[in-house]
């Protein structure tokens, strides 16, 4: 395993702190910038097929590539039978990710590997708080009327604070699609502002729901508003929409974010989401991060995935670094 732990010292891997203080404080509405986007979908599609295609990432390597999407995972449960038990066990496992076996086979115990949050609904954040005091994982809680974010705009910032009195360290609030359909931009701005504001401390992600926004030009558009309104993160979809994260969504997100650093100097995360249940995606997700933005994205601070089925078959795919041999998916309980 020397090869595996060579790629584990090399800081591109070693998880850092969950959080960076230089937080984006965002920027007067620009319509002319904002307005000026444009977006090829042809190009696009073309940048995002190469993805999968054109790196490959095999054995210590990608094992260590699997660690790193661990520690950049929003572990989350987002289901109508939601429980208090359901979240504690999923904290627990949030706590120790990997089957000690594993760990000890990749003699990673040093490492303290976890995951970047946990995210579950309002109701079940001080159940989360309790079950990960100490554990340093920030509890996300999605808000603002999600999924469909058409709830009375007062009770969405209500319920925004009430997480963060709760306890809740970020906040995945979702826009009003119907802003970006109308290309009502100033409204856009002004309830992200507003969504912002009401976080106080807490970090921010905006869902877009891109799968609703009907083209990539109004994904780029969505993504520079919420950006220029102080959005910590930017995040493609709520899970519960037709589509939710694709790669070529993902190539106009991250080129806003880098566009919007170039203007600013502030470096924007980014939260693909919804869809992303297995370890090759959560390796696409990872080249396209390095590629576009570089490997200061390449950690928790400023990227995670949202999702719950990926842990176990990330395990599997582990196991078989380790053994050769690829386990049943119940020897990986989620919870």
């Amino acid at each position: 395993m020397k090869a595996l732990h060579d790629r584990l010292r090399s800081p591109a891997v070693r998880p850092p702190p969950a959080i960076e203080d230089d937080r984006n404080a965002g920027l007067p509405l620009d319509l002319d910038v904002i307005r000026s986007l444009r977006v090829n979908r042809s190009a696009v599609e073309r940048r995002a097929a190469t993805i999968p295609t054109r790196r490959t990432v095999k054995k210590e390597w990608q094992a260590a590539w699997l660690l790193r999407a661990i520690t950049c995972m929003d572990l989350t449960t987002l289901q109508g039978d939601d429980t208090p038990g359901n979240v504690l066990r999923l904290c627990a496992k949030a706590r120790r990710p990997l089957r000690p076996d594993l760990i000890d086979a990749l003699g990673v115990a040093h490492l303290d590997i976890k995951v970047g949050a946990v995210c579950v609904y309002h109701a079940l954040v001080p159940t989360a708080v309790a079950a990960l005091e100490g554990s340093g994982i920030p509890v996300a809680a999605v808000s603002t009327g999600f999924p469909a974010g058409l709830s009375p705009f007062a009770q969405r910032l209500e319920e925004v604070q009430a997480s963060v009195a709760a306890g809740a360290q970020e906040i995945d609030i979702v826009i009003t699609r119907a802003h970006v359909l109308t290309g009502d931009w100033p409204a856009l701005y002004a309830e992200v502002r507003a969504f912002r504001d009401a976080c106080g401390r807490a970090h921010m992600k905006a869902i877009l729901g891109t799968g609703d926004l009907a083209t990539l030009t109004n994904v780029a558009r969505a993504s520079m508003v919420a950006m220029m309104a102080g959005a910590d993160f930017i995040k493609t979809s709520t899970g519960k929409e037709a589509v939710n994260a694709v790669l070529p969504v993902g190539v106009v997100m991250t080129r806003m974010i880098r566009e919007y650093e170039l203007r600013t100097g502030h470096a924007v995360g980014f939260k693909p989401a919804g869809g992303i249940r297995t370890a090759k995606q959560s390796l696409d997700w990872l080249i396209l991060m390095k590629e576009e933005l570089g490997d200061r994205w390449l950690r928790p601070a400023l990227f995670r995935l949202g999702a719950s089925a990926l842990l176990t078959d990330i395990e599997r795919q582990l196991e078989h670094f380790v053994t050769g041999r690829y386990a049943a998916a119940h020897r990986h309980p989620m919870v």
